[in-house]
């Protein structure tokens, strides 16, 4: 059996592109007692609140046709965000080079994220450039890898 995020995927796809955009990722998690469906969407210049409709309204009925999740959720469409995480290897691939955050589950030298020039992805593991010194991480260690916005 498929997961729900795939089956999601697999129909959010046509829709998005159809709008002119590209589909960045499908979330589907329990936050504070509710289920919320994501679909993060994403376009050359930014994805703005009509694009976020325009593939809101037609896949809120495809999803309501094709009933892929038993129960109730809430259904949102919104952009990848600017800090947008990194989670499937083309993701990496197009920010090679990037600025990004790496969080980890356990501290490593005392501290849990670091912040350098994304260099690699390679089966999970992920190397940064910081401070002209490579270090690697293990899909083992990494919770979120992350654009990283200076402010």
């Amino acid at each position: 059996m498929a997961k729900v995020t795939d089956t999601v995927a697999a129909l959010a796809r046509p829709v998005v592109e159809e709008a002119g955009c590209t589909l960045w990722d499908v979330e589907y998690v329990k936050e504070a007692g509710s289920w919320f469906l994501r679909v993060y969407i994403d376009r050359e210049g930014g994805v703005s609140i009509d694009d976020c409709e325009a593939v809101s309204r037609p896949l809120s009925d495809l999803l309501d046709q094709a009933d892929p999740i038993e129960g109730s959720y809430t259904f949102e469409v919104s952009s990848a965000g600017a800090d947008r995480a990194l989670k499937k290897p083309e993701h990496f691939t197009r920010f090679r080079g990037s600025e990004v955050e790496v969080k980890l589950y356990r501290p490593r030298e005392g501290r849990k994220e670091f912040v350098g020039l994304l260099r690699n992805y390679e089966d999970g593991a992920v190397t940064l450039e910081m401070n002209g010194e490579e270090a690697v991480f293990t899909k083992q260690e990494i919770a979120l890898v992350r654009l990283y916005l200076r402010v």
